[in-house]
């Protein structure tokens, strides 16, 4: 039986003399076909390349939205106590205002009451500052005038 001539099929190549056109050919093209491949590396190189910037940059930017939610959430925080150390500040200062005006009105009360039982005169004033209370009072009476010159500190802590 003979056997079929198929194209699926190789025969062994048959040993040949080429010729150097054929030679410079074959280089030619196996020339041609290293540049292709070279090519082809070139461009998935690029490609790879770009991809990884790109999720540098991405990284890069979801670290910065990190870092600014981050010092915002400390701001907020930060300006929450430093309000409420000014609101506490205020208050203490307000409450110790009003015991010194209450001491000093009582001062006025008692001294007016002693005035009158003396029946001398009583001249004063007082000048609120920033850091206390100063009080000047005159007693104006027979045997002389008398000067009382008070200066009560506030425990204001700047």
């Amino acid at each position: 039986m003979k056997e079929e001539e198929s194209p699926w099929i190789r025969k062994p190549l048959e040993k040949t003399t080429t010729s150097l056109e054929h030679r410079k050919a074959i280089e030619i093209q196996a020339w041609w076909r290293g540049t292709l491949v070279r090519r082809t590396l070139l461009h998935a190189a690029l490609r790879a390349w770009v991809i990884q910037c790109w999720w540098r940059l991405t990284l890069a930017r979801r670290l910065e939205g990190e870092r600014r939610a981050a010092l915002d959430l400390f701001s907020r925080r930060e300006w929450a106590a430093v309000q409420l150390q000014a609101w506490l500040r205020m208050w203490l200062a307000r409450r110790r205002y009003a015991q010194v005006r209450a001491a000093a009105r009582t001062i006025q009360a008692r001294w007016r009451g002693h005035a009158c039982a003396s029946r001398g005169l009583i001249q004063g004033h007082y000048r609120v500052l920033a850091h206390g209370v100063h009080v000047e009072l005159q007693i104006l009476q027979a045997p002389g005038p008398l000067v009382v010159t008070q200066h009560l500190l506030l425990p204001i802590k700047e």
